[in-house]
């Protein structure tokens, strides 16, 4: 399951910065590495890390503020603190500013390692079928069907569509597609989606008088029933899941 998931690693200290985020490429994990606040807001908003660890004593805003900050953004990904500063006010500031877990340092990389996947296992779903009215896909058995009718999807498209089917009713964002189904540091950009919507719009919603991909003006996309018009907010849709590929 790790193997999917992708971890955002901040601190100012390059060295530490370097050695963690290489820990994780070797425990299967893949990483981005940030250097301040600024840049942690910056990827945690347009790249959807699955997890991010995160230091406090950053140059511009401490990472509690930072917490906070993507917080209000609405952003899902749990946060682990990874700091020397070891007082019990820090660790209950560091929680209730939105934080998920906290290590002080020194550490040991395979207890980091350790607590970053049992909260992935908790975030995580574990189901292999997900439905939208008529839409069945099973990520165990790699099949798509719609009306019972079996639909060839090729893997990208699998990949897209299920990352949809799971965040069903909540509008995710071109960057946030395209940073789960490509890759952080994939060419394409917008245009990857917009062309592999396209795909599947003619695979799953042509000649149906009920479509179930749906275009937000200048946001993304959506998967639902009904009227695109109508997506629940992100504050109040739970947390966006980014399914195994």
């Amino acid at each position: 399951m790790e193997g999917e998931s992708r971890v955002l690693v901040v601190d100012d200290e390059p060295f530490l910065a370097d050695l963690v985020a290489t820990a994780l490429k070797y425990a299967g994990f893949r990483t981005q590495v940030a250097a301040d606040g600024r840049a942690a807001i910056h990827h945690a908003t347009h790249d959807a890390p699955d997890l991010i660890v995160l230091d406090v004593g950053l140059p511009d805003i401490d990472g509690f503020e930072v917490c906070e900050r993507i917080r209000a953004r609405g952003i899902p990904a749990p946060v682990v603190y990874l700091t020397a500063r070891d007082a019990t006010e820090d660790k209950i500031a560091g929680l209730s500013a939105g934080g998920d877990d906290y290590l002080t340092k020194p550490f040991h990389i395979d207890e980091l390692i350790a607590r970053m996947r049992a909260i992935l296992r908790r975030v995580q779903p574990t189901q292999d079928v997900v439905r939208i009215g008529d839409l069945e896909i099973d990520h165990q058995a790699y099949t798509v069907r719609r009306s019972g009718r079996l639909i060839n999807l090729t893997p990208t498209e699998f990949n897209l569509l299920h990352l949809l089917a799971r965040n069903a009713g909540r509008v995710l964002t071109k960057e946030q597609i395209h940073a789960h189904v490509w890759g952080f540091e994939a060419q394409g950009g917008d245009a990857n989606v917009q062309t592999y919507i396209s795909y599947l719009r003619r695979k799953i919603d042509g000649g149906r008088g009920c479509p179930l991909i749906h275009t937000i003006s200048r946001v993304g996309y959506v998967l639902r029933e009904g009227d695109a018009e109508k997506p629940r907010p992100a504050d109040s849709a739970g947390p966006a899941v980014m399914p195994d590929q």
